[in-house]
């Protein structure tokens, strides 16, 4: 398994889950606690499934640059609906529908006019970003009842220990994201583009309609996100999740999806969540460091990863 393209990095993500967060332990007190393992999902909610939009993206081989964007035009869609009186009934829906229409105009701008996928999410990250600014300069803060009863709502799990209904809605995005890779045939189809899009063309495989929807998809992750943030903050601001999409991407990278396509799993991207969480704990209990030294440890592990997955393909061929 260690020596596999397949499983080999996912693997490796969980050694090194478990390291750190062992490292952890040994360092801070109370590191261990249920708690503070129940905080990482808690925290990175939204992050998780920005990941899984991702990870459909990445497996066919492509790259969606416009997710961080589009998270923050969905907090700013809902905070100036929201505060001029609309239903979360009828906003949550409306944010859901945008994005995925947005997902599907990059996804015919890839496939109908073949833009490269880079140039196309680029463009879709500058739309969406300047529609925020469009909606308004400032911070809009969320008053709406539904709104703040989800943010503050604690499910508890016995004892001290509790999840929000974020994290419950993203453990149902990963299993049906799951399920749709690994048990149908959209999902099959959306490997095999990843290993490549002629030979998939010659086994009459739905190329067209898979790269389309694989954006669709991300699109509505990103979505959903956006209104997870929104219960997470209650508020919009157009600056917000500036980086974002690179997070997405570190996160989907680390859990062993291959950048080039064909390989990765949904649960390797959330494991890749949750090391990027972790190290952003650390060094919140250390207290002494800069926050940019996340960055800083991401981007070695990045490059690690990517060292990890040449070598490993190298090895299969």
């Amino acid at each position: 398994m260690l020596t596999s393209p397949k499983h080999g990095p996912v693997v490796v993500t969980l050694v090194l889950l478990l390291a750190i967060f062992a490292i952890g332990g040994l360092r801070y007190r109370g590191f261990l606690g249920g708690q503070v393992f129940l905080n990482l999902f808690v925290d990175n909610a939204y992050l998780i499934v920005l990941a899984v939009g991702m990870t459909f993206v990445i497996l066919t081989g492509g790259i969606d640059l416009s997710v961080g964007a589009v998270v923050a035009l969905s907090t700013m869609i809902a905070a100036s609906m929201l505060q001029a009186g609309w239903s979360p009934g009828v906003v949550i829906p409306l944010i859901l529908i945008a994005t995925s229409v947005l997902g599907l105009l990059v996804g015919l701008m890839i496939h109908v006019f073949k833009v490269q996928p880079f140039i196309a999410t680029l463009a879709a990250m500058f739309l969406a970003r300047g529609l925020c600014y469009i909606i308004s300069n400032n911070s809009i803060s969320i008053t709406d009842p539904f709104f703040t009863a989800f943010a503050y709502t604690r499910i508890p799990l016995g004892g001290r220990l509790s999840i929000t209904p974020s994290v419950v809605v993203a453990v149902l995005v990963v299993i049906a994201a799951v399920v749709v890779l690994q048990y149908t045939r959209f999902g099959r189809t959306v490997y095999a583009l990843g290993g490549g899009e002629q030979s998939g063309m010659l086994m009459g495989l739905a190329v067209a309609r898979t790269k389309v929807l694989v954006y669709i998809i991300s699109g509505f992750c990103s979505g959903l996100a956006g209104i997870l943030f929104t219960f997470y903050t209650l508020s919009g601001y157009p600056l917000t999740a500036i980086g974002t999409e690179l997070d997405a991407i570190a996160a989907v990278v680390i859990g062993g999806t291959l950048l080039t396509g064909g390989y990765g799993f949904v649960l390797g991207s959330v494991l890749g969540v949750l090391v990027l969480g972790v190290i952003q704990t650390i060094i919140t209990f250390e207290g002494t460091l800069s926050s940019w030294w996340t960055r800083i440890f991401i981007g070695a592990l990045l490059l690690v990863f990517i060292v990890l997955q040449k070598l490993l393909t190298a090895r299969r061929r």
